[in-house]
Order: structure tokens, then C-alpha cells, then sequence
């Protein structure tokens, strides 16, 4: 039986095969143990160090900048807690925006409930688009922490993170941004960015799932989220996950390599899904979710209308995609990002989010197309 069409890489990627070839020496012949200091440890804490170098060169960063975590959930509760913690004698306010991450919005949520802080979730415009003036006038003389993702994962909107970095920087306050879907897909240099934290994930770059990275700026005051020994200078313990790293950092070796040559090509392949749709359906009865020009190359989120994205999704097996909903008790709830954006129930229950990758194809692209057009067609027919 063929595969599916995969067009769902903004939920995971597969493994490259460049990145499981680095990782398997260290299944098997170099097993030490990197906290070590004979001839079993030293080579597997090179090539963490190795690995270090490699993620802190995709993001513009030091190496020493870097910690490794389990992923991109723990990197945001790192930065969300950590910061909150260690800077809470300063004040107890975050901010943060409604169509975040849950693993931002719970991490807020949680500070909220059981550590008394205060959180401003922040509207987004119908692009999904955070106001900086709105950022500037939640500020109080408590916040010491702001938290806005780099790229909406549903819509592929890119915020104004350097704009909102410059209004943190002049108030002192430190900014940690989800980078987890951007990373890969477009530039993304710390400096630039203006952030202080900045959040990795490994499982949206092309390696296995379980592992991340956290950037750390130099001289932010961050607790460490796992005690224990001193592994990662002290800021997160236990030994490390040293195969997953070495893939890491082989992962970013390769998107910094090939980030121009991607996004054109990903950009094109998703403009043309766009306008087979459009022209097989009509462009009335098709709306784009997302910004139109500031997302990401490979973010294709549309509402069709008259139907509901899941159902559709389930009369084409041929495919594998997302509609960005969640299936509660039976029934389908509309995205929440959607209706934050000012969508309304209708559509935002229509919605497909197409997400492509390093292996798709024009001709994959033309059959996906075809498919979504004609199975919303049956479906509509009398």
C-alpha cells in the first residue's frame, strides 16, 4: 500500500538520514559516560561540545549559550519558570500573547495559579499578528519577563520579535521567544532577534523526538528547572542524552546549509497547493488563515467553506495533514488561534493546515490538490 502524501511537518518531521548516521556511533561504540575524564568519556563530551557549537551557529549564538534539554516543551518551562523565579524579587508579571503554545500558555497559567503571578494575554490582530504598542502599554513596574513566539505553529505567522525585543530591551525586562517552528525554515539569529531566550526544538528539525535546546543569554538570571549534578553548567542535571545531542547538532549543521535553497523551494510548492485549491474550489470559498506575506515558507492554512476540516481530512486517507482542531468527547472544537484571529466558528471548523518539508514534491503537491478538490466537491453535491 502507498504512504500517504505527508503534509504535516509543522506536527514532526522524519529522522534525516545525515542525522541518524551521526547518532549511531554513539549507540554503540561510544557509550562513556561524558561526565567522565578517561579515554570512554572524553570523545562523547567532544562531541556534545562539538554538537553545542553546531545549534548555537544556526541561532548566532556562543556556544556556552546553549543548554540541551528533552525538547521544546521543557525549553519553554525552562525559560517561563526559570526566569520568573530567579527575577521574582523584581516583580511577578508576564506577558505573553492568547495564541501561544500551550506549553507557554499552561507554564503562565501555572505561575498564575500556584505562585501568584500575574499574566497579560495579549489579542492578536486577523493575522495573528501581536501589536508591539500593546506590549509597551502592559508593562508595569513589576514585569520581568515577556514571552511571544517567533512563528504561530497553525498559521505560520511571523511576529515582530525584534521590535518587541527593542521595547524589552529599553525597559530591562527579559525576552524569551518560541522559536520552534521558525527555526529551519527562516533566519533566526539571537542578536538580531533581540531576545534573551529562545527556544529549540529538535522533533521540527529533521532528528528523533525527546530532544531540544534552550538559549540562555550571557548573564540572564535563569534557575535551573532539574536539580541534581552539574551537567550543562549547572542549569539542567542529568546525564546527558548524548546520541540525541550529537543528532541535534548535525540537524542544525544541515538547516543552516540549506536555509536559502528551502525556503524558495518550499514557498513555491506551497504558493502552487494554494492556487490549485483556489482555482478548483474558487477563491470565495477559500480563505487564507495567516498573514499573507510575514509566515512561514512552508505554512498553508486555509478554511473551505461549508465544510469541516476534519471530516474532510477523513475522506482523503491519501493524505496526512492537520486542521488545528482538537477532538474533545466526540466532537470537533474549533481552533482557538483561529478564533482569536476574530474567525468565525463556521470557518474556523473548515480549516486544513497544510504543512510541507524537506522531501515534498511537486507531484505530491498536484495530487493533494486534486484530492482536496474533488472529495470537497463530492461532499458538496447534491
Amino acid at each position: 500500500m502507498t504512504r500517504p502524501i505527508y503534509l504535516d511537518y509543522n506536527a514532526t518531521t522524519p529522522v534525516d538520514p545525515a542525522v541518524r548516521e551521526a547518532m549511531l556511533p554513539y549507540l554503540g561504540e561510544y557509550f562513556g559516560n561524558p561526565s567522565t575524564t578517561h579515554a570512554y568519556g572524553l570523545p562523547v563530551k567532544a562531541a556534545i561540545e562539538r554538537a553545542r557549537g553546531q545549534v548555537a551557529s544556526l541561532i548566532g549564538a556562543m556556544p556556552e549559550e546553549i543548554i540541551f534539554t528533552s525538547g521544546g516543551s521543557e525549553s519553554d518551562n525552562h525559560a517561563i519558570v526559570g526566569a520568573a523565579l530567579a527575577n521574582s524579587h523584581k516583580g511577578k508579571h508576564i506577558i505573553t500573547m492568547r495564541i501561544e503554545h500551550p506549553a507557554v500558555l499552561s507554564t503562565c497559567r501555572h505561575l498564575e495559579e500556584r505562585l501568584g503571578f500575574g499574566v497579560t494575554y495579549l489579542p492578536v490582530d486577523k493575522y495573528g499578528l501581536v501589536d508591539p504598542d500593546d506590549i509597551r502599554q502592559a508593562i508595569t513596574d513589576k514585569t520581568t519577563l515577556i514571552t511571544i513566539m517567533h512563528a504561530n505553529n497553525e498559521i505560520g505567522t511571523i511576529e515582530p520579535i525584534a521590535e518587541v525585543g527593542e521595547i524589552a530591551r529599553e525597559r530591562g525586562i527579559i525576552f524569551h521567544t518560541d522559536a520552534a517552528q521558525s527555526c529551519g525554515k527562516i533566519p533566526v539569529d539571537v542578536n538580531e532577534l533581540k531576545v534573551e531566550l529562545l527556544t529549540i526544538a529538535g522533533h521540527k528539525l529533521y532528528t528523533p523526538k525527546g530532544i531540544g535546546a534552550l538559549f540562555i543569554g550571557k548573564g540572564v538570571q535563569i534557575d535551573a528547572l532539574i536539580h541534581g549534578a552539574g551537567q550543562e553548567r549547572g542549569r539542567r542535571a542529568g546525564t546527558e542524552n548524548v546520541s540525541y545531542i550529537v543528532g541535534l547538532g548535525k540537524a542544525c549543521e544541515l538547516a543552516r546549509k540549506a536555509l536559502s535553497d528551502y525556503g524558495t523551494k518550499v514557498r513555491t510548492l506551497r504558493d502552487r497547493l494554494f492556487a490549485q485549491i483556489t482555482d478548483g474550489l474558487g477563491k470565495d470559498n477559500v480563505l487564507l488563515n495567516g498573514h499573507p506575506e510575514k509566515r512561514l515558507p512552508n505554512t498553508l492554512n486555509i478554511s473551505i467553506r461549508g465544510t469541516v476540516g476534519d471530516e474532510l481530512l477523513g475522506r482523503i486517507p491519501e493524505i496526512a495533514a492537520s486542521t488545528g482542531a482538537a477532538c474533545h468527547a466526540g466532537s470537533t472544537e474549533p481552533s482557538s488561534v483561529l478564533l482569536e484571529m476574530g474567525v468565525s466558528r463556521e470557518l474556523a471548523l473548515g480549516a486544513l493546515r497544510l504543512t510541507l518539508g524537506r522531501w515534498s514534491t511537486p507531484e505530491e503537491i498536484d495530487i493533494a490538490a486534486r484530492l482536496i478538490v474533488e472529495r470537497t466537491r463530492q461532499h458538496a453535491a447534491p
